[in-house]
């Protein structure tokens, strides 16, 4: 319920770093992806990053997790990677990202984009980072 109410909100509340495609919300529920079951073990993997980022290493911040996005979104497995920036506070971004499995999110944190975000987080770029893993249930 936390990820649904927390993404509910940062649909509302945020501007998004995404590609700019339509979404439409129907009643068809199919997952995009190549592995298509009602399983709940072959659902796919959601993990909901809440960040906080300190205000004057911003610009790197925009810089990694733009590099970052788009290099996730290019890994196989990888079906969504979204970057929200909050409406009420211009340094708190929430990330949200789908992998078909578990497989996919072991290759991704294997790759030199989400090891800048690593870095980037020792650095100490970051005043907060919450992340929580969902399993994909019902999604467009």
């Amino acid at each position: 319920r936390f990820a649904s109410l927390l993404l509910a909100t940062a649909a509302v509340t945020s501007t998004a770093f995404a590609p700019q495609q339509p979404i439409s919300f129907h009643a068809s529920r199919t997952v995009q992806s190549t592995k298509r079951t009602t399983s709940l073990s072959a659902m796919p993997i959601c993990i909901v990053v809440e960040a906080e980022i300190k205000e004057d290493r911003m610009d790197d911040f925009l810089d990694m997790i733009e590099k970052n996005a788009i290099g996730s979104r290019a890994e196989p497995g990888c079906t969504r990677f979204d970057v929200l920036q909050a409406a009420d506070a211009a340094n708190k971004f929430f990330f949200y990202e789908v992998y078909e499995d578990a497989s996919d999110i072991g290759h991704h944190k294997e790759q030199p984009h989400y090891l800048a975000w690593v870095a980037f987080k020792e650095s100490g770029g970051v005043i907060s980072s919450v992340s929580k893993k969902a399993s994909g249930k019902f999604m467009t």
